[in-house]
């Protein structure tokens, strides 16, 4: 046989077994779901507006935020999509992600290079004369990928850039939730300012006449105390809370990539109701939240590695060739008569297969199984996280509102008590600590259903995260995330 035939030879074999993947065929783990959510109500009438689940992974989300009809909250959405470090940095390491795929890739095509070289000899015996030799060659290589690994492997970067894509979504929704939630905890916290406020103004108004009263002696010093004292602690109330709120503001800049001192939110007192969110189809919610379509391609990128540890069993083939010029006169190194060719050998395919390697490719196929059932572990994990947080979500939104309803009916009781209260006073029937007494509880009532009013606007958008967000019929990439190349 001829070297030309031996060459067609190894070149048709590389052919044929090229692209033969030693990876096991990747099933998604099977886990029994639920029918539906058992924190769910159920009430179509309440929830017409909410879509069913559906496949969202490589879809824009959506501005689910708008639901809540806010253009303040729409705007900072926007902002912190636009300028938050952490998601800029993670949108960074997509891209390398990305480019590790492409770094790849060019190792299943053959790699070309070109060169030249000159080089002067000194006398010896076997040249009395020194000479200078000019060469130019241009070698191709090409390893036939006989086993799959390269393809294996290849695959595997490229579910590792799902899987990293998959975050960054994961990130981003957490993002818009956490700008959302901080942005109602301060609008709850405006209405509360507001009772605050107006509470301050009635004790300031009480401790000016109970102390013009005690100087006229028409009560007695522990009534004037009592109202000095009502008066310091409404002060302090407001003063309290207007420090969570600085806190809550000071945070809300970080989200949007501003310094603290740069960004102020102007007082402005929620003044609707949060929406009814159901739960949907189970199962549908796995198909959207990204952090299951993340677990989903570790998966995968890890019953890829089993094949490349496999193919390690298997012997390599490299294919090299070079051809070009060499002239020991400078103006001859382009002439046909100058040209010179070699052929790498093909043959000897046995001596790149390992005979005994002391183990180390079985520890390796060993490392990339425990690897794969280690994700699959994780994944399962995973989904009992992400029904466990809709379930949560579920009893929140139901629990909340039961419960916001009953605070209002006890502020309302509180607040008839101390009308009575204050009028048996007026008329010398009690003393004026009962009058105090009665108005605590009352904004202590008050400021109770304020407070879950916000509680349940929070409790709303974790449900909206646990469920992977919004909807989007645009196919194109997520905010901030530039276009797979």
């Amino acid at each position: 046989m001829t070297l030309k035939d031996k060459v067609f030879l190894a070149v048709g074999l590389a052919t044929l077994l090229a692209g033969c993947s030693l990876a096991p065929t990747f099933q998604k783990p099977s886990m029994t779901l639920p029918e539906s959510f058992k924190e769910d109500s159920g009430d179509a009438k309440t929830q017409a507006w909410w879509k069913k689940a559906q496949t969202l992974e490589g879809m824009d989300r959506g501005k689910w935020w708008a639901m809540f009809c806010d253009p303040k909250l729409n705007a900072l959405e926007d902002e912190a999509v636009a300028n938050n470090q952490p998601l800029k940095a993670y949108a960074a390491r997509v891209e390398q992600a990305r480019a590790a795929v492409r770094v790849n890739a060019p190792d299943l095509l053959p790699n070309i290079s070109v060169g030249a070289n000159g080089s002067r000899s000194a006398p010896g015996f076997v040249s009395p004369a020194p000479y200078t030799l000019y060469t130019t060659q241009a070698t191709a290589s090409y390893e036939p990928d006989l086993f799959g690994r390269i393809r294996d492997a290849d695959k595997a970067l490229a579910f590792d850039a799902q899987a990293t894509e998959a975050t960054y979504r994961s990130i981003l929704l957490s993002l818009q939730a956490d700008v959302a939630q901080d942005y109602f905890l301060i609008r709850a916290l405006d209405n509360e300012r507001l009772l605050l406020q107006q509470t301050v103004d009635i004790r300031d108004k009480e401790a000016g006449i109970m102390k013009l009263r005690f100087s006229r002696g028409d009560i007695s010093e522990e009534d004037n105390a009592n109202a000095q004292s009502d008066m310091a602690s409404a002060h302090a109330d407001l003063t309290g809370l207007e420090r969570q709120r600085a806190i809550l503001e000071h945070a809300l800049a970080i989200l949007l990539g501003k310094m603290p001192s740069d960004f102020s939110l102007p007082n402005s007192p929620l003044s609707i109701s949060p929406p009814v969110v159901t739960g949907g189809v189970p199962s549908a919610v796995l198909e959207r939240r990204p952090d299951m379509t993340s677990a989903i391609a570790a998966m995968e990128a890890a019953n890829e590695r089993i094949g490349v540890a496999k193919a390690a069993y298997f012997p390599d083939l490299l294919l090299t060739a070079s051809a070009g010029t060499e002239t020991a006169t400078l103006s001859r190194l382009f002439h046909w008569s100058s040209r010179a060719w070699a052929l790498g050998q093909v043959a000897g395919l046995a001596l790149s297969l390992p005979i005994f390697d002391n183990g180390r490719h079985s520890a390796a196929l060993d490392s990339a199984r425990a690897a794969y059932d280690e994700s699959v572990i994780n994944y399962r994990q995973q989904v009992l996280v992400a029904f466990k947080e809709v379930e949560d979500g579920l009893s929140d939104q139901r629990f909340l509102a039961l419960q916001w309803n009953q605070a209002q009916e006890a502020a309302s009781q509180a607040s008839r008590a101390t009308y009575l209260v204050q009028k048996r006073y007026d008329a010398g029937d009690v003393a004026y600590l009962d009058v105090v007494t009665s108005q605590r509880a009352s904004l202590a009532a008050e400021r109770a259903a304020v407070q879950l009013r916000g509680q349940r606007f929070v409790a709303t958008v974790s449900l909206i995260r646990a469920m992977g967000g919004g909807w989007s019929s645009d196919n194109k990439s997520a905010p901030g995330l530039p276009a797979t190349k």
